[in-house]
């Protein structure tokens, strides 16, 4: 049996090859066996490029219907997706292909030149909305290229996660690891072929692109396609929508506008949050306002989907609810023994939705396992009694906001190298519409310091912009322990409370 996720996905869709698949305002109606034969020429324009199975596809592009061709297209050869966010500046991108060593690099038309000159040993194509040098190259080609044979363990995906030393590892994704999560999520949310998910979200994030994505295809359900969030138009579309998926921002900024209630949702079923921590303001004010419980999961780059509350019953303020079938979580404390229910350790998961790995990192991948096979998250969290889990902060130096991991020691060591600066400390602090705001926290040399105006300025040329703090506070000294280390609760405190 052939365990490869293109074959699961296209053996759906072709259940429904005439019916629409993707709805995009303003635009054209792509159908499933349209989507399907243009991710068969890509696969075929892929292979002509050089591609073999287990070669690396990477790729930086404007969110577009080819995209998702794009992505079905490497599944189906059995390449490698390595998708990058579209804000990644040259160091970054130097850093990933050079680790990764993709075969085909996939960008935006305008940033050729740019990326053959980071890695002149790569192919590089171009894939913009109805355009680019990869779709003239699949037009060439039939739309005969059937799914490779893979075996459940072989890669799928790589997705970059920050590291806390400012080295990002890659994720390991597998077909297994996608398809299991994406079977269930199916089934737990209850999908089906009538359902119109509304998709605000980037295809570079396991949100967007794995969880959105196979949850519609899966189900031979539509996709009504939007480039990016923007309140306004989510409010035109959810009469037209049953299901909407969105970081807890889209749902603060919905609710910012008077228009916003009981009438716009009345086709809507189910709104689901995650990516981030949903305040209980925003879980609260979107009930009263829409009569609707928004529900929350929680899920990783590196395992997908773990725990979900529950599509019928009680979806609980503060939670993400419990393990989903086949996932067992486990909150432990320092010395790795169960916590009582009720109190806080170190969240662990096992399951086949957890991924095989980090890529090239041996060392690194054996220490974030325990003897027994579970991965230790760095999440910090509690059961209840029934089983709900609580997330209640994150044993890593992480910041989540809008949705996108922040590692605060890669923003560090670039501030730190600014002329006039001594120190720095860049910290999350609450924000209603983000999650949690990315700010720095400064110690300069008063002769020489820089303006908050050129910090912000200089880390913009550097790297991708949801990185860049939003604010930046001078002080004299960085508060510290006896042992000497940043005391960033503390600046937690003092600056959030502003």
């Amino acid at each position: 049996m052939n365990a490869n996720l293109g074959a699961l996905l296209r053996e759906h869709s072709l259940e429904r090859a005439d019916a629409p698949c993707i709805l995009i305002p303003d635009g054209p109606v792509i159908r499933y066996e349209e989507l399907d034969a243009t991710a068969a020429r890509i696969a075929a324009a892929l292979a002509n490029a050089g591609c073999e199975p287990g070669d690396r596809v990477a790729v930086q592009v404007d969110k577009c219907w080819e995209a998702l061709a794009l992505y079905l297209a490497c599944l189906r050869g059995g390449f490698v997706y390595l998708p990058l966010n579209t804000g990644y500046q040259k160091g970054e991108l130097r850093y990933f292909f050079d680790d990764a060593e993709p075969r085909v690099i996939v960008g935006r038309p305008q940033s050729q030149e740019a990326l053959v000159a980071l890695r002149p040993q790569a192919t590089v194509l171009t894939l913009a909305p109805g355009e680019g040098t990869l779709l003239e190259a699949a037009r060439t080609h039939d739309d005969g290229f059937e799914p490779v044979q893979r075996a459940p363990d072989d890669l799928a995906s790589i997705l970059y996660t920050s590291g806390t030393t400012g080295r990002a590892k890659g994720a390991m994704l597998t077909h297994r690891n996608l398809a299991s999560n994406a079977l269930t999520l199916v089934n737990q949310w209850g999908f089906t072929h009538d359902d119109v998910l509304l998709h605000s979200l980037p295809l570079y994030h396991v949100h967007g692109l794995f969880v959105a994505c196979h949850c519609a295809l899966l189900a031979g359900a539509r996709l009504l396609w939007h480039a990016k969030f923007d309140a306004a138009k989510t409010l035109e579309s959810l009469p037209h929508a049953t299901v909407m998926m969105g970081v807890p921002t889209f749902y603060s900024r919905l609710l910012s506008d008077p228009r916003f209630d009981t009438n716009v949702c009345t086709n809507m079923r189910l709104f689901i949050s995650g990516s981030a921590p949903l305040l209980p303001e925003t879980f609260n004010e979107f009930e009263r306002r829409t009569g609707q419980r928004i529900l929350e999961r929680y899920g990783m780059t590196e395992t997908g989907m773990n725990t979900s509350n529950p599509l019928n019953g009680e979806r609980r303020c503060g939670s993400v609810g419990r393990p989903l079938p086949g996932v067992t979580v486990r909150v432990v404390d320092a010395a790795g023994a169960a916590c009582a229910a009720g109190e806080v350790g170190t969240i662990e998961i096992k399951g086949p939705n957890v991924f095989g790995g980090y890529w090239r990192m041996p060392e690194k991948t054996q220490t974030e396992f325990t003897h027994d096979g579970f991965f230790r998250t760095g999440d910090m969290g509690e059961l209840a009694p029934d089983g709900y889990l609580k997330i209640v902060g994150r044993a890593k130096d992480l910041i989540i906001t809008g949705g996108l991991n922040v590692y605060p020691k890669e923003i560090e060591e670039r501030i730190d190298a600014l002329p006039g600066v001594i120190e720095s400390a860049v910290i999350g602090i609450p924000d209603a519409d983000f999650g949690e705001a990315v700010t720095a926290v400064v110690v300069a040399n008063g002769l020489d310091a820089p303006t908050e105006a050129a910090i912000i300025a200089a880390l913009k040329a550097e790297i991708a912009s949801f990185k860049v703090p939003k604010h930046v506070h001078f002080v004299d000294d960085l508060p510290r322990n006896a042992m000497g280390k940043v005391e960033k609760n503390s600046l937690r405190k003092r600056y959030g409370a502003t």
